[in-house]
């Protein structure tokens, strides 16, 4: 059996009640411009299309009860069948809170692939055995609750392109992005020198790029071991494992 390939850019595909909340955001700035520019690709899918009924309905009560509503299944399978067929091989994501967290490293690996196939849940979610017939991944971007998964479809999207080849104007900025080497990244300063009392490190204003670099690197690490310092650990066991 012949594997279909896909062809052309990054495609993002999101199925969703609400297609007309897309670009959004992400037409605007890095994405938007790179969006016109044929870099990437955007799809959206109205699951409503995929009702059955005069009444376009998608959700009904939950078993066991329930103050809210669960996206049918029957209908959600079809909508992310046809969301699928838009970019063979590219991973289907369901936006969900109890998902695993979205992290750099994985943005990464979503970026080198084809593209997405995302999921929007809303009400309660949908019905968990569309979840295991599509084997979907589930995806977070943070221990809260939104009302929808589109704002999460969008931070993903957003988080992918600005990795693609050809979307950020200075590529080297993105190997001192925080989460490189699992360290936070480093403190910025631009003119002026002095604001309200204010003045930027003397090494940052020396010329000496060997000290500026030392300098940065310093703080990158003092700021992760203050702030996070589950990465901190990460990135020592890391440093461990190269030895």
């Amino acid at each position: 059996m012949k594997t279909e390939t896909h062809q052309g850019p990054w495609t993002a595909t999101v199925a969703t009640l609400f297609p007309d909340m897309f670009p959004g955001p992400l037409g605007h700035s890095l994405a938007g411009r790179a969006l016109a520019g044929g870099l990437w690709r955007l799809e959206t899918l109205d699951i409503r299309d995929f009702a059955r009924d005069k009444h376009r309905t998608v959700d009904a009560a939950p078993f066991g009860g329930g103050a809210s509503l669960v996206m049918k299944p029957d209908i959600v399978d079809a909508a992310m069948a046809a969301a699928m067929a838009v970019c063979p091989g590219a991973p289907a994501i369901y936006l969900s809170p109890r998902g695993r967290l979205l992290n750099q490293a994985r943005a990464r690996e979503l970026a080198r692939g084809p593209g997405v196939t995302l999921l929007c849940g809303r009400y309660e979610g949908i019905d968990e055995r569309v979840i295991g017939a599509r084997a979907l991944e589930e995806v977070s971007i943070g221990d809260f609750v939104l009302s929808g998964g589109e704002p999460a479809a969008m931070v993903l999207i957003d988080a992918c392109v600005r990795l693609l080849a050809g979307v950020v104007g200075n590529a080297e900025s993105l190997d001192e992005e925080s989460f490189t080497d699992d360290l936070l990244e480093y403190p910025h300063y631009t003119r002026p020198r002095d604001w309200q009392g204010r003045t930027v490190p003397d090494i940052l204003v020396s010329g000496h790029h060997e000290k500026v670099r030392a300098w940065r690197r310093e703080q990158m690490e003092m700021i992760t071991q203050a702030r996070r310092p589950d990465l901190w650990d990460r990135h020592l066991r890391r440093l461990a494992e190269k030895a």
